[in-house]
């Protein structure tokens, strides 16, 4: 489907255009990842801080309870044994510790907590209340033991004249049954009551705050689950894109390339250029090639290209991506006068017949003088230098091999890169300097002109 609309498009698509697209859709569904990761981590914040406020208010009614039972534990305690510990730690929690007040500011400072904050107060009135029976009480039983020392609060509290007349044992008696009587309980229950139904309306509070929240999450989730969804789909057809404009139209070009073939126009406007360009270079260069005549253009002894096809080749060849490799026969004068001149045009083709063997077909090799061969290494630009030295290593190697009847040879060999020269001639007279370097460097050798 792609592809079929890339196809209908008239002037075809930028690659260059594609990827900056790319660029700008990767950076804002990025940006909205984030976005959205942070929107949900903020939710999960807030939830979590929903299920802390949660049990901080229900910490809060259970300590008013728990303080009202401490009080009530104090002042029985204090009726039944006495001890004026148990008053100083009832009027300590009182005065000092204070929990209950703290429970109803805890509720007092949290929002939507009316209802359970109005039971929490209902709470707090009978507990006060109830705390007039407990000083009345404790009255009770300070007359009885006589104690002179005791908090002011209690000062104030007067007793009956029924109750002054009693004895002391009556008059403990009578406060340990004000705080241990079925009255006393009842009005426990109350508070108890009160504290139930103030639980109640915080866990109705904190459960309708925790869901709403939940829901959140869950949309957040769900808006975080698209955007990745969107992001995955928009990167495959950004990389489907990228396959069809730029790597395919790449592969296929490679195989015709291997194949000797023009390359096919398609994909991005980039490639259709540079594929223009190969098939009207690589059409001169056919063209050239048809043109030569093989007896003008191949050297007759070796069937190596003359002096003539080496010229020819060297115009239709380009120099970016081009080695040149000028080699030259060591001691060959000393052969031929050794050996005579019919032995020496045997190793000349011998030499060439190696040649032939070691480099690639579209590479070309050339007899530009007696003893002196140009090898053209043709599409070349990604070649290694270590690859070319082991060519010449391995042509040496073959030369050197006397089964054939023939002499041993051996080539010095001077190698440019077309990209280090600024025209054709200057190519040629890099190399022949390179090679007579090779030369001079006790022959049987080559040298890179870097």
């Amino acid at each position: 489907m792609i592809h079929k609309i890339f196809k209908k498009s008239k002037n075809g698509l930028s690659l260059r255009a594609i990827h900056v697209w790319l660029v700008i859709t990767m950076l804002i569904w990025s940006g909205t990842v984030v976005v959205a990761s942070y929107r949900l981590t903020n939710t999960f914040y807030r939830l979590s801080d929903a299920e802390r406020q949660h049990s901080d208010l229900i910490e809060a009614a259970h300590q008013l309870t728990d303080a009202s039972d401490y009080l009530s534990e104090c002042v029985q305690r204090f009726t039944i044994s006495g001890d004026p510990r148990f008053l100083d730690e009832y009027f300590t929690e009182v005065f000092e510790s204070n929990r209950r007040e703290e429970a109803i500011s805890k509720l007092e400072n949290n929002e939507n907590t009316e209802s359970a904050l109005e039971e929490l107060k209902e709470a707090m009135t009978h507990s006060i209340s109830l705390m007039d029976l407990e000083y009345y009480a404790m009255k009770l039983v300070i007359e009885a033991k006589g104690y002179t020392d005791y908090p002011d609060t209690l000062k104030d509290v007067v007793l009956s004249e029924e109750d002054m007349a009693l004895s002391s044992d009556e008059k403990i008696r009578k406060a340990t049954e004000l705080v241990l009587n079925d009255d006393y309980y009842e009005q426990k229950d109350i508070i108890r009551e009160s504290m139930h139904e103030s639980l109640n309306e915080i866990d109705k509070l904190m459960k309708s705050v925790m869901d709403e929240e939940l829901n959140m999450l869950h949309r957040e989730l769900d808006f975080v689950r698209i955007v990745i969804v969107i992001q995955a789909v928009s990167i495959l057809i950004m990389v489907r894109l990228t396959s069809i404009l730029g790597i395919n139209p790449v592969l296929k070009a490679v195989d015709n390339i291997k194949a000797d073939s023009p390359i096919p126009e398609v994909g991005a406007n980039e490639f259709k250029y540079l594929a223009q360009a190969y098939n009207k270079m690589y059409h001169k260069y056919r063209s050239s090639l048809e043109n030569l005549n093989y007896k003008a253009s191949h050297d007759e002894l070796t069937g190596a290209y003359n002096r003539a096809g080496y010229d020819l080749l060297l115009e239709s060849i380009d120099l970016d991506t081009t080695y040149m490799l000028l080699l030259d026969v060591d001691n060959f004068k000393t052969i031929n006068d050794t050996y005579g001149h019919e032995v020496g045009d045997e190793a000349l083709k011998k030499l060439v017949r190696i040649l032939n063997g070691i480099f690639r077909d579209d590479d070309h090799i050339c007899r530009i003088g007696g003893d002196e061969f140009v090898v053209l290494m043709v599409h070349s630009a990604a070649i290694k230098k270590n690859l070319i030295a082991t060519k010449i290593d391995q042509i040496n190697k073959e030369l050197e091999k006397t089964d054939d009847g023939l002499p041993p040879i051996s080539i010095s060999v001077g190698i440019v890169n077309g990209r280090d020269a600024k025209n054709k001639e200057e190519l040629f007279e890099k190399t022949d300097a390179a090679m007579y370097k090779s030369k001079k460097s006790g022959k049987r050798t080559y040298t890179f002109n870097d």
